[in-house]
């Protein structure tokens, strides 16, 4: 057997920011500290943080007031933010900054008097802290039969945004069919969906169809690593979505002589290679590392954190 091994793969800049930001908060201010959602849409990742203390919740209401409350890198509606900061709460918010960056088009283009058709999957998180910017002015549009059929009422000016790990294609396609049924439609001033999100797309086109069977490590909420195993099924190559190697059925490599493996942006790497190992123990499989984009992309820690390691450091050396 042969490995096709995706890179870039797994953890972005994004992902690493609110990971570091939750593990600074308690390392500085203790267990527990509370997270609004998931930090990351990934099991591991979120059990690992259970275990170090880090008590995830789905209402602030469950946060004791004047404690402290992360918010996850999907970001939140401003009235969260409101409501944390009436309870007393201190707020570290680790939002990706990609995701901001659609926050804030959203906020300009409601202020600029467009109704926004934003394109996305109803009930990602990501989408409920998008929409909570200007809800009276979002309507949600997921597929390009809904483009197709979206009802815009009176003599409106229309915008688009997306959510920011969309599969680039069907994005185009829904973009594409908007703008032939609303030529005026203004767009965003830069891609929505997130370099590190097309890096991990454009690699499955690359390796899946040279490989028998693809592997994708991720949870089932990961909108991101969902897509990237629909990329592969749609390029014909039998596509599994897994959370580690113990979730590896071996009937599905019955017969496979290549295997493209990769991971979504919210994968660790240990999980990578934990199924290069898998596969190499059980079916004497080798190695290839194909890189398809190299990537920088770094983001700095939220500044609520920043000041925290800051006024520990000080205390520490008083």
């Amino acid at each position: 057997m042969h490995i096709i091994l995706a890179r870039p793969r797994g953890f972005c800049a994004g992902v690493n920011m609110a990971i570091e930001a939750l593990e600074q908060t308690i390392q500085t201010v203790g267990a527990p500290v509370y997270v609004y959602h998931e930090i990351v849409h990934n099991k591991h990742v979120v059990d690992r943080f259970k275990e170090r203390g880090a008590v995830f919740v789905d209402s602030l209401a469950e946060v004791p007031a004047g404690g402290t409350v992360v918010f996850s890198a999907h970001g939140v509606p401003p009235s969260l933010r409101e409501d944390a900061s009436a309870r007393d709460l201190t707020i570290v918010d680790a939002t990706c900054p990609l995701v901001s960056k659609v926050h804030s088009e959203a906020i300009r283009f409601a202020r600029q008097g467009h109704t926004i058709l934003l394109i996305g999957h109803e009930g990602h998180d990501e989408i409920i802290g998008t929409m909570g910017e200007a809800p009276e002015r979002m309507v949600l549009v997921q597929s390009e039969e809904e483009a197709a059929t979206v009802a815009v009422t009176g003599d409106v000016s229309l915008a688009f945004l997306s959510q920011t790990t969309l599969s680039v294609d069907d994005a185009n396609r829904i973009v594409a069919r908007l703008k032939q049924r609303f030529p005026a439609i203004v767009a965003p001033p830069s891609e929505d969906i997130c370099y590190a999100t097309q890096n991990r797309q454009e690699a499955v086109r690359r390796i899946a169809p040279e490989a028998d069977v693809a592997l994708v490590i991720g949870s089932q909420n990961s909108s991101n690593s969902m897509r990237l195993r629909e990329i592969a099924d749609e390029l014909g190559v039998p596509a599994y979505l897994i959370d580690s190697a113990a979730e590896i059925d071996t009937a599905w490599l019955e017969g496979k002589e290549s295997v493209a493996l990769t991971a979504g942006a919210s994968a660790p790497e240990e999980l990578v290679q934990d199924c290069v190992r898998f596969l190499v123990d059980r079916f004497g499989a080798t190695v290839e590392e194909r890189t398809v984009r190299d990537e920088a992309m770094h983001f700095q820690l939220p500044a609520t954190v920043r000041r925290m390691v800051a006024d520990a450091r000080l205390r520490a050396t008083a």
